[in-house]
């Protein structure tokens, strides 16, 4: 396995090694994906093997054309064109009644399949030129930090994938927003890179935001997910008082809001730009998590646009500590 520059070479390279069966680590504009054939339950078998993830909890179809989503997936709701027409490509991701041609196991069992279109162009290409749909979870292993550049899929998963495409930073830095039409109403299942406000402006309409933690049929509604091996707590000016003798790294949205000695700190904005922190936020955990640290406190963001994708993932994240 090695990282490489997603030239149009290497591309067609990595497309060979996804019809062949393979896997392959690829950049989008959210978080890097783990990539197989979709369509090919012995492909993404490895998927679940290289990431130590569990199989009840199903993976998304990414694909290239608008048109490929009558393959594997019942469109017939007009919502869901208005969503296509509007956020696709990028980071939205609609859960829709399932077509007999995708495994059970991308869906773990689930009538349903979440599919979405990358607003990357590596990804576009790749799916395109693999001729398939590509089951992509984040490049990561189950429950730690999601990847943002090709380094930290590397640190996490080594030489268990066969070709890791080098992309850059991903420009959102969370992944993408999930969502469900159940006899017309909207549900939020995972925020993300596009916000619940957004989806509401559209649709005209209230969404509700609902997680099937026990029965999940779409990524990232466990309570628990996108951890550092490093402890992580919310940042409390109470708690702060109490600890002694240890090595503190702080995040904060735009500049240190509490008097204390951190070894280290990550500001997300200096601009308080919820984009910028969103895309600045794996990648300040990454590196904390690096900095051989007792414990990494959080600054509390507002729970409104990004930041509601934001702290789902800090909560999450949180959870593996409490």
């Amino acid at each position: 396995m090695s990282i490489v520059k997603s030239t149009t070479e290497n591309i067609l390279k990595a497309a060979e090694i996804i019809r062949a069966g393979g896997t392959v680590a690829f950049p989008t504009e959210t978080v890097y994906g783990l990539g197989a054939d979709g369509l090919n339950p012995i492909s993404v078998a490895k998927i679940f093997e290289i990431k130590k993830r569990p199989t009840f909890n199903p993976l998304i179809l990414h694909i290239d054309d608008k048109s490929k989503l009558e393959l594997i997936c019942e469109t017939d709701n007009n919502k869901i064109q208005i969503l296509i027409e509007k956020f696709w490509p990028g980071p939205l991701t609609l859960v829709l009644p399932k077509k007999k041609i995708v495994p059970e196991i991308v869906t773990a069992d689930n009538p349903t399949v979440a599919v979405r279109m990358p607003n990357n162009q590596i990804a576009l290409e790749l799916i395109k030129r693999s001729g398939v749909p590509i089951a992509a979870p984040s490049a990561n292993l189950f429950n730690r930090l999601s990847p943002t550049k090709a380094e930290h899929v590397y640190n996490q998963l080594g030489d268990n994938v066969d070709l890791i495409l080098d992309g850059g930073s991903a420009e959102i830095g969370v992944e993408s927003t999930i969502v469900e039409i159940e006899n017309e109403e909207i549900i939020l299942l995972r925020p993300g890179g596009i916000t619940k406000e957004e989806i509401e402006n559209l649709l005209k309409c209230k969404i509700q935001h609902k997680q099937k933690t026990t029965d999940p049929n779409s990524p990232g509604q466990l309570p628990f997910h996108y951890s550092p091996r490093t402890p992580l707590k919310f940042l409390s000016e109470s708690y702060l008082k109490d600890i002694k003798n240890k090595k503190i790294g702080g995040i904060f949205f735009s500049k240190q809001s509490v008097e204390f000695n951190f070894s280290r700190i990550e500001i997300l904005s200096k601009e308080n730009n919820f984009r910028e922190a969103a895309a600045n936020l794996f990648s300040a955990l990454h590196i904390l998590d690096e900095a051989n640290l007792d414990l990494i406190l959080v600054e509390p963001l507002p729970e409104e646009g990004l930041g509601l994708a934001m702290m789902d993932r800090l909560k999450k994240a949180a959870a593996n500590f409490s």
